[in-house]
């Protein structure tokens, strides 16, 4: 029971503390080692795999480039090309690096088998039916054509000097064969850069097409199949080939005992493979292995020593605080015990601490809300744009350092490659940050959708759809009223998403219209939709204002609000002022009516005034 429960601090520091920190660093030791192992084979494979791709690059560089002239030469298909580019496009495909051949064959025609020259006897495919031309070009229209196939490299007797053919078929109208087009293309051209590589001359590597064909390889003696190799990893490379275009296979064994990677051309039906001794992979780890150990049992009775010394350390200073507190009970005041660790001991000077750092992160929220004010300033127009027939007016003013309220000026693409002005003017639910950055994100859905041909009710779906999904489970949403205005034809088109409907003032008449419709706040269903609302007739001096709740809401000290009559009658008294002049006239009634009470909601005016002639 006594080791079980130690009588001092020191031995159950030993006990409880320093026998399993040690045994916890044993292990993690053991474990770092093996992580480190595997690390390296991870890393063996992504430099595998970046090796092959660097190699299949150039490889597919080349087919690329010779497949472009083989399109090019497809392309002169048709009426529109006469012989001689066709006959151009044959030529410079045949001058193309890399090319030996290129061969052109066409059917016999029934109607004319017996009046065709003969073939070159050298150049005639046998059994097809086809005759080559040679050099001397004999040309006939196709509809279309295709590369069907890339076949395998041919070598020579001595296995030194291979080609590849690319065989494309000539289509009539009808769909059926009337040609041929092969090129040869010299393998050596394209297999060079793999050749020359630093892994293709120190690992096992083959060159394998789809069906698990051996092409080419390291080893001059090893052909046949992959998959009906002895060997249990070239089996299951080729397995995982079939699954994927690229990766990586170990083998049995811990360490396995070799490793293969493996990569898919992106412009032929071939693989790369490389197969790598697993202790190589594995040599520097191994031969650190030694020199770890001794590292690790130093490392491990010094992490001990440590921790004896800090726990003795820790003991003594609770002997320390003991000694001071019998002393202080004797009547002996000392000086005061510094503070080593954030303990009981050092608790009043932790509070001051706390409170320090509190303040001080108070200070940094200021400093981040005077920052956001900023930015959010920033990203509402700081000016109208210059719109011929409009004269533009705006101003937010928030009731807190953030806000929720939005207005906007988007000029998108319109007919006859005209600008059409769109105004839009939101509310955020809510006030501060959170109505700042939901703002914000409105403001970004609606520029980039806008910034597209689409129709005013389409965008805001599209908008709706975007911002439910980030405010589903907060239940926030935007109230917006989007106006585009034609000037030169004095139309008007709006779509209102729960905000209150606009003010149309006619100067001729002086009337007061508003412009209503439906239309649910966005956010709130994602599957809303929207309907527009239309007006034609607008004349000089007509004035249209959009604003926020935030105006009309606006209460004086007797808890009285503003009112939409207000604005009326400001609007039939100021109309023929600027649309400038027209939003700071109901400003400043506004700030007049409040009086000395606080402003407790974002305010957000946009005047849009059809200019007078002069």
């Amino acid at each position: 029971m006594a080791i079980i429960q130690p009588a001092s601090l020191q031995g159950r520091f030993t006990l409880f503390l320093i026998l399993p920190v040690t045994a916890l660093l044993v292990v993690m030791g053991v474990a770092g080692f093996f992580y480190a192992r595997d690390l390296l084979l991870d890393q063996w494979r992504e430099a595998a795999i970046l090796k092959l791709q660097r190699a299949a690059h150039q490889m597919d560089m080349h087919l690329a480039g010779i497949k472009e002239g083989i399109r090019m030469f497809h392309e002169t298909s048709g009426a529109q090309y006469d012989e001689s580019f066709h006959a151009w496009a044959l030529d410079r495909l045949s001058r193309q690096e890399g090319i030996i051949d290129v061969k052109l064959g066409w059917n016999q025609r029934r109607d004319t088998a017996a009046a065709a020259p003969e073939a070159d006897p050298h150049l005639q495919t046998p059994g097809r039916g086809f005759r080559s031309m040679g050099k001397a070009w004999r040309l006939r229209r196709f509809h279309s054509a295709s590369i069907r196939e890339i076949t395998a490299p041919r070598f020579d007797a001595r296995g030194e000097h291979g080609t590849v053919s690319m065989i494309s078929e000539l289509l009539d109208e009808h769909g059926q064969t009337i040609g041929q087009l092969e090129v040869v293309v010299n393998f050596d051209f394209l297999f060079k850069h793999v050749v020359e590589s630093g892994w293709w001359q120190s690992n096992k590597a083959f060159l394998v097409d789809e069906r698990g064909q051996i092409l080419v390889c390291t080893k001059p003696e090893r052909q046949g199949r992959m998959d009906a190799s002895e060997d249990p990893l070239e089996r299951a490379t080729f397995e995982a080939m079939s699954a994927s275009s690229l990766g990586t296979v170990r083998g049995e064994g811990h360490p396995p005992s070799e490793i293969s990677g493996f990569l898919r051309l992106e412009e032929a039906p071939w693989f790369l493979v490389m197969i790598a001794p697993g202790r190589d992979i594995l040599a520097p780890i191994i031969q650190f292995r030694w020199i770890y150990s001794i590292f690790a049992i130093g490392f491990f009775a010094l992490i001990v020593a440590l921790i004896r010394w800090v726990t003795a350390r820790l003991a003594s200073e609770i002997r320390e605080v003991s000694t001071a507190a019998l002393r202080l009970s004797h009547g002996e005041f000392g000086a005061p015990l510094p503070q080593r660790r954030r303990d009981e001991v050092g608790e009043l000077t932790g509070s001051f601490n706390l409170m320090t750092s509190q303040l001080q992160e108070r200070l940094h929220l200021k400093e981040a809300l005077s920052l956001a004010m900023e930015v959010q300033q920033n990203l509402l127009p700081s000016e109208p744009p210059t719109v011929p027939g409009l004269d533009l007016a705006g101003r937010s003013l928030y009731c807190q350092e953030t806000g929720g309220d939005y207005f906007d000026y988007i000029l998108r693409p319109g007919p006859a490659g005209r600008q059409q002005l769109c105004v839009a003017v939101g509310d955020v639910v809510g006030h501060g940050i959170s109505a700042a950055l939901l703002m914000t994100t409105v403001r970004a859905l609606l520029r980039s959708r806008l910034d597209h041909p689409c129709s005013l009710t389409e965008a805001l779906s599209d908008v709706n759809r975007l911002l439910h999904r980030d405010t589903a489970d907060s239940g926030s949403f935007v109230t917006l009223f989007l106006l585009e205005v034609n000037p030169t034809a004095g139309n008007l088109e709006w779509v209102r998403a729960g905000h209150d409907p606009a003010l149309l003032y006619c100067a001729a008449t002086d009337a007061l219209q508003e412009l209503g419709g439906p239309g649910m706040a966005l956010g709130v269903d994602e599957a809303g939709s929207y309907r527009s609302g239309r007006l034609s007739g607008l004349a000089a001096g007509d004035v249209v204002l959009i604003g926020t709740d935030g105006i009309w809401e606006t209460q004086n000290m007797a808890a009285e609000k503003f009112g939409k009559e207000r604005i009326g009658e400001i609007l039939r008294n100021h109309h023929r002022l600027s649309a400038a002049g027209i939003l700071q006239a109901i400003l400043s009634a506004i700030e007049g009516f409040r009086g000395k009470g606080q402003q407790e909601d974002d305010i957000t005016l946009m005047v849009i005034k059809k200019a007078v002639k002069t």
